[in-house]
């Protein structure tokens, strides 16, 4: 009797060792995977930072690259680019599974092609008018063409409320609007509505360029210095006059 009592106390022992062994080691699994999800989410998110940063450099570079005036309003084709390398770019970021070089190969192609083919729309004005179109006249002396307004499908609600930003309330006050290939709208108003001048007083004064910007966060400005013919000693004899200093400024 005590053989057996003994026989069912070692298998018990045995049995909650057993289970105790196997809870430790799915623990440490539980454990080990968990850490290793923890150290393969911090790299994709160290790769995700890392994409962001370089294309952003990118993205900066190609809008230089093609130009300041890619910054203000769009062509249409300049538009398009715009957009294509906007999303472009944004796919190597989502995906880290795709190679970074499909995100910059094209960029740098679109931002090259938008290059070529603003040199071309330079030598050539018929495929200038393709792809970026031409003004179109829609108030002539005063009187709106329906026919131009409805070729380019503009409203005339378009039509006023681009009269309304510039102070004009009364199209029999426009000689002439023209919209823009950006999609503005210029407007050259008759003589008798436009502000006075001091041409037209027959005021005379010497014209003065604007004041410039010498000294930004503690650094001369080289260029402003050549446009106002001033030395960098002279401006310096002047701030010691005033008892102050470059840095401080």
């Amino acid at each position: 009797m005590s053989y057996f009592l003994f026989l069912s106390v070692f298998c018990s022992s045995y049995s909650m060792h057993s289970i105790k062994s196997k809870n430790t080691k799915y623990i440490q699994e539980f454990m080990q995977q968990n850490s290793n999800e923890k150290i393969e989410r911090r790299k994709k998110m160290t790769i995700v930072f890392i994409r962001a940063v370089i294309l952003y450099m990118l993205l900066i570079f190609s809008v230089r690259f093609m130009g300041k005036h890619q910054i203000g309003e769009l062509q249409p084709s300049e538009l398009a680019i715009t957009i294509l390398i906007s999303n472009i770019a944004t796919l190597p970021v989502e995906d880290t599974s795709l190679p970074l070089l499909t995100g910059i190969i094209p960029i740098l192609t679109l931002a090259s092609f938008d290059v070529i083919m603003s040199w071309l729309g330079i030598k050539s004005k018929r495929l200038r008018n393709i792809t970026c179109g031409k003004p179109v006249v829609i108030i002539n002396n005063g009187r709106i063409d329906q026919k131009k307004m409805k070729e380019i499908r503009f409203t005339v609600d378009d039509l006023t409320e681009a009269l309304h930003s510039q102070n004009i309330f009364d199209i029999s006050e426009v000689q002439f609007a023209v919209v823009e290939t950006t999609g503005t709208v210029s407007v050259y108003q008759k003589y008798e509505y436009r502000n006075v001048t001091n041409g037209d007083m027959k005021l005379k004064s010497k014209s003065i360029d604007p004041p410039e910007i010498v000294i930004d966060e503690g650094v001369i400005v080289n260029d402003a210095l050549e446009r106002l013919n001033l030395s960098e000693d002279k401006l310096r004899s002047i701030l010691e006059k005033e008892r102050l200093k470059v840095k401080d400024i």
